[in-house]
C-alpha cells in the first residue's frame, strides 16, 4: 500500500501545472495564415518554458506553450512542423520563442543596436523580415509570407 501511495503521488506531481517565474500582460497582434488575433495576451515564462495565453473580451480563447515542442490548445508539434504549418517553414526552430521574449532572431544576424534597442533585417529567397525590439514594443514583419507579430507593453498604452 505504501508503494501505491508513493507511485500515485509521483504520477500526479508529473501532471501538475507548471509554475512560471515571470508573467507579463501584453497587447498582441498576430497575423499569420492560420492565426489572426489582436487583443490582450499573457506571456508567462520560466527558464525552459513559455506559455502564451490569448484573451478576447477577458476570456481565454487559446493557449500556446513552448518547450521542446510547440503546443496549441494541447495539440503538440515539433517546432519545425509548427513553423511550417503556422508561420514559415524556412524559419529557425526557436524564432517564436525569441520573438515572444524579445531576443534576437537568426542567431543575431544583421543585428543593429539602436538607442532604443535593436533591429534586424533579414532577406533571403524565402523571407523578407524586419524585426525591431525596443523597451515598449517588439515588432516582427515578414513581407513575403504576410506575417505580423506586434507585442506592445500594456504599461505604455
Amino acid at each position: 500500500m505504501k508503494y501505491f501511495v508513493i507511485a500515485l503521488m509521483l504520477l500526479l506531481s508529473a501532471c501538475s501545472t507548471k509554475s512560471y517565474q515571470q508573467t507579463q500582460a501584453k497587447l498582441l497582434i498576430l497575423k499569420s495564415p492560420l492565426i489572426k488575433f489582436a487583443d490582450l495576451a499573457y506571456i508567462r515564462n520560466n527558464q525552459n518554458d513559455i506559455a502564451l495565453e490569448l484573451f478576447v473580451a477577458g476570456k481565454a480563447i487559446k493557449t500556446i506553450t513552448i518547450d521542446h515542442f510547440i503546443c496549441v490548445d494541447g495539440a503538440c508539434l515539433p517546432k519545425s512542423t509548427f513553423n511550417k504549418e503556422y508561420l514559415n517553414g524556412a524559419y529557425p526552430d526557436d524564432i517564436l520563442q525569441n520573438i515572444l521574449l524579445s531576443k534576437a532572431i537568426y542567431e543575431g544576424k544583421n543585428r543593429v543596436l539602436t538607442n532604443k534597442g535593436f533591429s534586424q533585417k533579414i532577406q533571403t529567397d524565402d523571407v523578407d523580415i524586419y524585426y525591431e525590439v525596443t523597451a515598449k514594443q517588439t515588432y516582427f514583419k515578414d513581407r513575403k509570407k504576410h506575417i505580423l507579430i506586434k507585442i506592445k507593453d500594456t504599461n505604455s498604452l
